[in-house]
């Protein structure tokens, strides 16, 4: 009841089976409905969160509203916990409404899960077993979390502008398998009286050709290269990985394949990121290579990312955790989150040009000098959380297309 209450007054768009369509942009399954001749309406679930959760959807959402309004496209939202505000409303980190509701919308827009607060709860208590379950319940098996350094942030890399300069790259992260979800797993006591902790990283065959096909495709539609990271000079699992994505490649002649170890990637992205251009790899590898690639952009705050299954809703958050420690303060980057808003459009909806329109804004308001503190330089303008959402969305409607 406490979960349900969170809702919007919008009432939920069931989708007729007769309006899903597959994108031609996207291998995956899109859910549309139509409102009335010239417009489509589409249900959104969105999951603010904890931290700056709340602060960078309620921006993403006007981003939303108002890209679709120019291009005759309506939304319904309704909002619902997840994580620790979850914990707190009703005492489970993913209530069953909360689920429910994201299986029957078009897209899932996620802020950010966790913080200080819920930090000593026990395993099945923490926030983060929200968000594992939610990927669970919805089959979001493949995660694309794209890396491109813009030119007016390429000072803000780390790296020297030389190797920063020009980075676009995608990593293709297996979401739903690995040594996340493998069992066995746990804590036990053996036979010396010893805590032992383990877990299990585990891969069947279609696990592997699922998210393979995922990443041949995105390749594709990239420029044609693709390089498989594993750790097969050591893991059971990455060979059986390695066999599968090689015996793939065939179907795929216009791409062209390479394998990496993943310690060598990890040093390899470092060193020379321009040589990558679509990355596949394992669930945990994933989770730390795009990572990493994300502070060669500059600011973890910049990226967004998508989780997608063969048909259903996708799911769309920014990569970045909750900060806690300035939520409430207008000090967060709503970019990704905006950012990720335009992925759910393009590849939850199939919504090309208002995607398009959203992404062209970013760069207006980055064009046009604004900055939030992980981002700021010398000679820029800082500004909060709400106002750059504010210059974002005074730039949605411009025709002009932005430089990149």
């Amino acid at each position: 009841m406490a979960a349900a209450a969170l809702q919007t007054n919008i009432r939920p768009v069931k989708v007729p089976a007769t309006f899903r369509a597959v994108s031609k942009q996207s291998p995956f399954r899109v859910r549309c409905a139509v409102a009335s001749p010239g417009n489509k309406r589409y249900n959104i679930t969105l999951l603010p969160g904890d931290g700056i959760g709340p602060e960078v959807v309620s921006i993403a959402k006007n981003v939303l509203r108002q890209a679709g309004s120019l291009e005759g496209v309506e939304f319904s939202f309704q909002e619902m916990p997840i994580g620790g505000a979850a914990l707190d409303l009703v005492g489970v980190p993913l209530p069953e409404e909360t689920i429910s509701a994201a299986k029957e919308s078009d897209a899932v827009l996620l802020g950010a899960i966790g913080g200080y607060k819920w930090d000593n709860n026990e395993k099945h208590l923490r926030p983060e077993k929200g968000l594992l379950q939610l990927r669970a319940a919805l089959k979001v098996f493949a995660n694309l979390r794209p890396a491109t350094v813009l030119s007016q942030l390429v000072d803000a890399s780390t790296l020297k502008r030389e190797v920063a300069e020009g980075v676009d790259l995608m990593v293709v992260r297996e979401l739903t398998g690995g040594i996340y979800f493998g069992e066995p797993r746990g804590i036990k006591t053996n036979e010396n009286g010893e805590e032992v902790g383990f877990n299990t990283e585990v891969y069947a065959a279609h696990e592997i050709d699922r998210i393979a096909r995922v990443a041949f495709e995105t390749a594709r539609k990239r420029r044609g290269k693709l390089c498989s990271v594993d750790k097969a000079n050591v893991l059971e699992a990455s060979i059986l990985w390695r066999k599968r994505v090689t015996a793939l490649a065939s179907e795929y002649p216009d791409v062209e394949l390479s394998h990496m170890y993943v310690d060598n990637a990890a040093m390899q992205l470092v060193r020379d990121p321009k040589q990558f251009d679509t990355i596949v790899t394992n669930n945990i590898f994933g989770d730390i290579l795009s990572d990493e690639a994300s502070m060669i952009t500059g600011s973890i705050g910049m990226l967004p990312s998508a989780s997608l299954s063969d048909s259903g809703p996708g799911l769309f958050e920014p990569i970045h955790g909750s900060a806690p420690d300035i939520a409430g303060q207008d000090k967060a980057n709503p970019l990704a989150t905006i950012l990720s808003a335009a992925m759910l459009l393009k590849y939850g909806l199939g919504e090309e040009k208002a995607a398009k329109r959203i992404e062209d804004a970013v760069l207006v308001a980055l064009n046009n000098g604004f900055r939030t503190g992980d981002i700021y330089s010398a000679g820029t303008k800082l500004v909060g959380c709400k106002a750059m959402g504010e210059e974002v969305l005074k730039s949605v409607d411009s025709q002009v297309p932005a430089s990149v």
